[in-house]
């Protein structure tokens, strides 16, 4: 019988580069798999390139990176560098971490979605993400 209802949304959660604090990351894939999420998260240590190939392969809706090494202009633009070279962008990508105001404009005129600071409540997140992410990807 056919359901009347969409798939869960699926999102990757990684965490880019060399930066080995992962605690916000799991909060929020705990969150959003609270909230009715399919959540792939990547572990440390992810080059750019195996976050989309991992978003790719579990047919993501979504990417979230966390990024609290200070590499975030250079990891957020691979990311969405490789989406684009990969026929991926209505993956939306989204995320968090030590990012500072001046720098978010940018991030956002890239392509990142929303961008989420210290502080950010998870259930600010996890509405975002439910009502945001398959909107915007179906946009691309």
């Amino acid at each position: 019988m056919p359901s009347d209802t969409a798939p869960p949304l699926r999102v990757v959660i990684a965490k880019p580069g060399l930066d080995g604090h992962d605690r916000g990351a799991k909060v929020i894939a705990r969150a959003l798999r609270d909230a009715g999420v399919e959540v792939i998260y990547t572990g440390l240590h992810q080059t750019p390139r195996q976050i989309v190939d991992t978003a790719v392969q579990e047919d993501a809706d979504g990417i979230g990176l966390s990024v609290l090494s200070g590499a975030h202009m250079t990891l957020f633009a691979e990311v969405l560098s490789v989406l684009a070279e990969q026929d991926a962008r209505d993956i939306t990508v989204f995320g968090g971490g030590i990012i500072p105001e001046t720098d978010i404009p940018e991030l956002l005129d890239l392509g990142v979605a929303a961008l989420f600071t210290p502080g950010t409540p998870t259930r600010a997140i996890t509405e975002w993400v439910r009502t945001h992410v398959r909107s915007l990807s179906a946009l691309s």
